[in-house]
């Protein structure tokens, strides 16, 4: 969690539809950003890959979104907050020293704008003004960090990576590791997806947020075809376990394994863990799709995998 924002952190995942959860599609494709003046283009991605969903949350995991089914946020406008929290502002402050005098005003009315345009999706508008905050009180770690967050919400990989770099170093924090290898995985670095993740697994960090890694981690073994590896990454972590009560990080993981098992062939297995996510929301992604194209139980233990209709899927299959 970043120092200044007592009770909240930016970092807690709240996925937008199902090409979200892992990106796990091995097809070429060539994705570039979608606007902005330092965006990358390193080359074919798979069609699939999407930046995940990272939004500041309360302790209590609210996030301001009416979520259908815990699952899939709805289009929601946010109310641009009315001030600073104390913590942010003491953080500015001592990143500023002597020179908060005469910086305060605009320093905080830039970071105020800026928060209430991420909060509303305008991204562009967010990193526009985050770079005015950065560069008045570049030791202020938080504004690094919504800036890199802002960039990588814009497909502007290289300059995200730079800047969550900036905020790791200066706070201390892994929480934005996912997001960082996701910007590897992004760049087609995947040995440094891996060592991102090792760094992520030895601090010890939320289970939210080693679980977010995970899927990344996973993703890009996929990305290069290696499906067993994929498969593998989860598993030995339990995320195919059965949960009483899952929470939202188990149903990712179960629909992110069912996408393995049915590319892979292991019909049963996809059709098991799809009737889980659906058990713990029928809403979720597109899993009733998925289900029904499976077809009965007794086909999908024959192995006779009904045809599929040439249409876009959220998986980017």
């Amino acid at each position: 969690m970043p120092p200044g924002l007592p009770g909240k952190r930016w970092g807690s995942v709240a996925r937008h539809g199902a090409s979200q959860v892992v990106a796990v599609n091995g097809a070429g494709g060539d994705r570039r950003p979608r606007d902005g003046d330092d965006g990358d283009t390193a080359g074919p991605r798979p069609a699939a890959f999407e930046p995940e969903r990272f939004e500041l949350v309360d302790e209590d995991g609210s996030t301001g979104r009416r979520p259908r089914g815990g699952l899939q946020p709805r289009p929601h406008r946010t109310a641009t907050p009315a001030e600073l929290p104390a913590d942010l502002l003491t953080e500015l402050a001592s990143a500023a020293g002597s020179d908060w005098s005469h910086l305060r005003n605009r320093v905080s009315e830039r970071m105020l704008a800026a928060l209430g345009a991420y909060q509303r999706e305008r991204y562009r508008d967010a990193a526009r003004m985050l770079r005015t905050v950065v560069a008045a009180v570049p030791a202020a770690p938080s504004p690094h960090e919504l800036l890199g967050l802002s960039q990588y919400r814009q497909g502007q990989w290289r300059a995200a990576r730079s800047s969550l770099e900036v905020f790791a170093d200066l706070s201390g924090s892994i929480d934005q590791h996912p997001v960082l290898m996701d910007c590897e995985r992004a760049l087609g670095r995947p040995r440094r997806v891996e060592a991102r993740f090792e760094q992520l697994r030895q601090a010890s960090p939320d289970p939210e947020v080693l679980s977010e890694g995970r899927l990344v981690l996973a993703g890009t073994k996929a990305d290069a075809g290696n499906l067993a590896g994929a498969i593998e990454v989860l598993v030995e972590a339990g995320a195919g376990r059965k949960v009483r009560n899952p929470a939202p990080r188990h149903v990712r993981q179960w629909y992110a394994l069912g996408d393995l098992a049915e590319r892979s062939g292991d019909l049963v297995r996809a059709r098991d863990l799809f009737s889980r996510v659906a058990a713990a929301d029928h809403d979720a992604y597109d899993v009733g799709e998925r289900l029904a194209q499976l077809g009965p139980e007794s086909s999908a233990r024959r192995g006779n995998k009904p045809r599929r209709e040439k249409k876009e899927n959220p998986v980017g299959r």
